[in-house]
């Protein structure tokens, strides 16, 4: 027995005793709680999460339902999987269901008490969402940043023609990620982070992802609470030594600009960096250093991850799907025009490459359970109740391949949206990729123009085929899970 198995069976132990004597002896509570599975002395249901607890939790619907509970360790948690269920979450009974239950992984460096996506509802909270909405994602924004958008995607296709000149395959995940970096940084700090000859794409995107595994995986910290003191499974010093990394790009970022706004005559970037600084100094209470860089770390974060995963998605089930690819292809010809460039006005005017990204997002969502929520008082939702404090999942991948609601669920039928009005974008429950409600995903005005923006050029300039010896049937599908679901083995293809 290794120390770690040590650690966590005394802890256990330990456990055990604290709970008999924790347990009350007099009648068990009356609350009506959703079906589950019976769950184990102590441990609960935890051994039915698995590895990919998104597939494990679908499977366990189609016996207890689309509402249903499973006692994670100390946590009563609710899991829905269906889209009705999910609108009473997300949309009738947002109110009560809008904080959340913060994974033990997050609580370093204060993070959960500045994090936009994990805080309480609050005035922190509507700050930080006020400067999203109006500074970063509005449409005035988004319009007057498209140059830099424009700029990058043609660097992504001058490399990758680079690549089809040599006849090298390109990593699409890292190649997307590396572009999706350098908007953002271009957009928030006017540098690329990841410059032509570094290796900083690589080294970021793996602080991201070892982050967002570690985070999204069970951790006997969440469901014991008394194990936090202990972090058994180190995911928590993990994510700190990460978040370090992280934080001291930004700290690094932000010491420079305030050195360079002292300097007298230095010009303004006007870029984020900069309006966060005005901020700070017309209203500290509204955001500080500190918060800024932890605010930085969320932009970073959710703005490649889930960018780079999407992309690579989406051409792993074209290259699989020679029909769909010709017909993007074609659209884009006869729209753009061969020779031209696809702009984000095109993008109105490319319904299959939308219809493509839809189904994309609807198959692989990039957070296959939304984070996680936790009722701020008794609800009940279909004859059962929420009880007080319980932690609520919505499982997105689940609703996206609800047979109920999709003909062909597990297939890659971009058609399905052509004659269809649903969208991505929060308003309709069957697909819910990005969130829905007062916590959905304040970056999906800038996700959904630099999805199309960036699929549409690789498909647009180039023919793609896989890499020698390697077909679409022995292409390895399968996913790795954490907050995010990324794919278990990179995606390499040769462009044209």
């Amino acid at each position: 027995m290794d120390f770690l198995s040590f650690v966590i069976g005394l802890c256990l132990t330990w456990i055990i005793i604290k709970t008999f004597h924790i347990i009350p002896r007099g009648k068990a509570n009356q609350k009506r709680l959703p079906p589950g599975p019976k769950p184990f002395p102590v441990i609960g249901n935890l051994l039915e999460l698995g590895d990919k607890p998104h597939r494990s939790l679908t499977k366990l619907a189609k016996e207890y339902g689309p509402i249903m509970t499973l006692k994670l360790g100390r946590v009563t948690t609710i899991v829905i999987t269906s889209a009705n269920m999910a609108k009473e979450v997300l949309q009738t009974h947002d109110q009560l269901l809008s904080n959340r239950t913060v994974p033990d992984a997050l609580r370093v460096h204060g993070h959960d008490e500045l994090s936009m996506p994990w805080i309480s509802i609050s005035s922190k909270w509507r700050n930080l969402r006020k400067i999203c909405n109006g500074q970063l994602f509005s449409n005035m924004a988004l319009e007057a940043n498209q140059d830099i958008r424009r700029k990058k995607v043609q660097e992504l296709v001058a490399e990758t023609r680079q690549s089809s000149v040599t006849g090298e395959a390109v990593d699409i995940g890292k190649a997307a990620f590396k572009t999706a970096l350098n908007m953002l940084s271009n957009t928030i700090l006017s540098v690329d982070l990841a410059g032509p000859n570094s290796d900083t794409t690589l080294k970021f995107k793996e602080i991201v992802w070892t982050a967002m595994e570690d985070i999204g995986k069970p951790n006997l910290a969440d469901y014991f609470p008394v194990l936090q003191k202990f972090d058994p499974q180190g995911i928590r010093q993990r994510t700190a030594v990460n978040f370090v990394k992280m934080k001291n790009i930004f700290t690094h970022m932000i010491s420079e600009r305030l050195q360079l706004r002292k300097v007298s005559g230095s010009l303004t970037k006007f870029d984020m960096l900069d309006t966060l600084l005005n901020i700070c100094e017309e209203n500290n209470e509204m955001m500080d250093k500190k918060a800024m860089e932890h605010f930085l770390m969320d932009l970073f974060t959710a703005g490649t991850d889930t960018t780079s995963s999407t992309m690579e998605w989406a051409m792993a089930e074209l290259l699989c799907n020679p029909e769909a690819l010709s017909k993007a292809k074609l659209e884009l010809k006869q729209v753009i025009g061969e020779g031209h460039p696809v702009e984000e006005s095109d993008i109105s005017r490319l319904p299959y490459l939308q219809a493509i990204l839809k189904e994309t997002l609807r198959l692989h969502p990039s957070t296959p359970l939304l984070l996680p929520r936790k009722a701020g008082a008794d609800v009940e939702i279909n004859g059962y109740i929420i009880p007080k404090g319980a932690q609520v999942l919505v499982n997105a991948w689940a609703i996206g391949r609800d047979p109920t609601l999709w003909e062909n669920a597990n297939l890659f039928m971009p058609d399905r949206f052509l004659e269809s009005e649903i969208d991505v974008k929060g308003r309709n429950f069957e697909i819910i990729p990005f969130g829905s409600g007062r916590r959905i995903c304040p970056g999906l005005p800038l996700a959904i123009r630099v999805l199309h923006l960036m699929l549409g050029s690789l498909i647009h300039n180039f023919d793609w085929k896989l890499e020698d010896g390697v077909n679409c049937e022995d292409m390895n599908m399968e996913e790795k899970f954490g907050i995010t679901l990324q794919r278990a083995h990179p995606l390499r293809a040769v462009p044209i």
